[in-house]
């Protein structure tokens, strides 16, 4: 009788939990859900799966508990746990509800740090445009260099006009060459900037803006133990709730320290990086446009980069030393 109880109490909620996603308030509720709440639900997923998996290859003497899946059956509730009580928190926050821990300068600093990102790849998509339409000039030269050295040949009375214009197309192909060689390794160095180094500052963050959340969870849950009664039941529960706490403030602390060194070595990284490819940039562009062919090569060797030899049809490409 107890367990057809249990069933159709378990049947209940079930069906309340449709409803509430199918009425007009819980649908509203999950379509603000952010893209950020998903992350960090799909992150603390994949860690959960880590860490069960690490405790079922464990040896039975490892464990403090004799049984492996009485083990595996605590963690796993402990994870779900966690993952309640965070998941309430994002849900607070989105409602407007929840208090949230805010560090103003390092948020500022994140915000810009996101900012900068997407600026940076727009540079590149345009440096990218840039060197492809750069690279059909050039081709587009060559061809008209040999169009004009082949009437030169073949037109005696012309042969001096047509000559020197052939010969002017064909240096401006070379020079283009070493433009557009330059302007790759511009795009490279720039993309290096931001698909590795920026990008492995954001994967600290991620796990900062994890840590925040499971401490404001945990915080606000010991918030309202301490508002409720104190007896022999309640009395354990803070002090674990306490110890949970102290856990996850020092895990936050931790991120937020080691958030704020990278950014401060990230944009020590940055203001070398781009300083060298800005003018590099301005440089050959400048050189290039004014006819300066000794200039251009004159920049290609102050920033120690040198030209392969072309071979055959290729177009020649500069790279560092």
């Amino acid at each position: 009788m107890l367990k057809h109880q249990r069933k159709v109490e378990t049947l209940t909620l079930k069906q309340r939990k449709v409803q509430w996603m199918l009425s007009p308030t819980g649908a509203q509720l999950l379509r603000s859900l952010s893209l950020p709440m998903e992350n960090w639900i799909r992150a603390l997923r994949r860690s959960s799966r880590g860490i069960l998996t690490a405790l079922v290859a464990l040896e039975p003497f490892q464990s403090p508990v004799s049984n492996p899946v009485a083990l595996l059956q605590q963690q796993r509730a402990l994870l779900n746990q966690d993952h309640t009580k965070c998941t309430r928190q994002i849900l607070s926050e989105k409602l407007g509800r929840g208090s949230r821990t805010v560090d103003l300068e390092l948020e500022a600093q994140i915000e810009i740090l996101h900012d900068n990102k997407r600026k940076y790849q727009n540079v590149i998509r345009l440096a990218q445009t840039l060197a492809n339409q750069l690279s059909q000039i050039m081709q587009t030269q060559r061809q008209l260099g040999d169009a004009f050295a082949d009437l030169s040949l073949k037109s005696p009375e012309l042969h001096e006009e047509f000559g020197y214009n052939a010969e002017t197309q064909k240096l401006l192909s070379k020079n283009g060459e070493t433009l557009l060689g330059a302007i790759n390794f511009f795009i490279s160095s720039v993309k290096t900037l931001v698909e590795k180094t920026i990008e492995d500052t954001m994967v600290n963050i991620k796990q900062y803006e994890i840590a925040r959340v499971e401490y404001d969870a945990y915080r606000t849950d010991l918030e309202e133990l301490n508002l409720g009664p104190r007896d022999a039941t309640t009395i354990p529960k803070i002090e674990q709730s306490q110890q949970h706490f102290q856990i996850h403030r020092e895990k936050y602390e931790r991120m937020r320290n080691d958030v704020s060194i990278k950014l401060k070595f990230l944009e020590e990284n940055k203001v070398k990086v781009l300083h060298n490819q800005l003018i590099l940039f301005h440089n050959s562009i400048a050189a290039y446009y004014a006819g300066n062919q000794q200039q251009l090569e004159q920049t290609l060797k102050q920033f120690h980069i040198k030209m392969k030899m072309p071979g055959g049809d290729s177009p020649s490409w500069l790279e560092e030393h």
